[in-house]
């Protein structure tokens, strides 16, 4: 009767265990979607006042230098130079139009939808659920994407492999720092290769915890480390 109970509280325990484990990655993914659609409309503000200056450049450089400091005293970490530059570099490599020609091949009854005209896709304004589902992936991927990436092609090609082959950000860190693209466009087997670069290996796991405690989720919350 004792090993029955104990059985049955095995069960009970790991049904548990499992369902705060997955509510756990559902709220990371959650953060992240809202994250990464932010952090778009945070760089698409600060192109679209970069070409509103008289010298690009500098005025770039004093743009995210001052966003930093006020932003940084209001909301603490996640706003720091190098941070506002990869959400320039994000919506430089993901920019409006981009958004504007999914979101138009996006139909329920499926059927392609005829890409915006130029005036339409300018004038385009989106939300954030918009956003998300057209770039689906947490903002840790899209910082090693727009830092990692050597050029478009090889961003766009590491994004639609993350996205084919649900890649964590390890297996995203792994292939780029592997130069997979590169070695695809040299190989005489493309097919195989992209098949064996969407086996996951033994230390790509990410557990739940990691997850919620990712510390750019963490920043964008406002929480500290030993928060959660």
């Amino acid at each position: 009767m004792l090993q029955q109970r104990d059985d049955r509280y095995k069960i009970v325990l790991n049904d548990v265990i499992g369902l705060l484990e997955t509510a756990r990655r559902a709220a990371a993914r959650s953060v992240n979607n809202i994250m990464t659609a932010v952090y778009w409309y945070v760089g698409r503000r600060i192109v679209e006042e970069e070409q509103g200056g008289k010298q690009r450049a500098e005025y770039g450089k004093e743009l995210i230098a001052r966003l930093s400091r006020d932003l940084s005293a209001k909301f603490g970490r996640g706003f720091s130079p190098d941070n506002l530059e990869s959400m320039r570099l994000f919506y430089n490599a993901f920019p409006q139009e981009y958004i504007s020609e999914k979101l138009s091949r996006k139909s329920q009854d499926g059927v392609v939808a005829p890409p915006p005209s130029k005036s339409e896709t300018l004038s385009r304004k989106f939300n954030l659920a918009e956003i998300s589902g057209v770039l689906p992936l947490s903002w840790s991927h899209y910082v090693r994407l727009v830092r990692g990436a050597r050029s478009q092609q090889a961003l766009d090609f590491y994004h639609r492999e993350a996205l084919r082959g649900g890649w964590n950000v390890r297996q995203l860190n792994r292939q780029i720092n592997s130069q997979f693209y590169e070695r695809t466009a040299l190989s005489r087997n493309k097919k195989e290769l992209l098949r064996k670069g969407q086996i996951k290996h033994y230390d790509d796991t990410i557990t739940p915890e990691e997850e919620i405690k990712n510390p750019l989720v963490l920043e964008f919350l406002g929480l500290k480390d030993n928060a959660v």
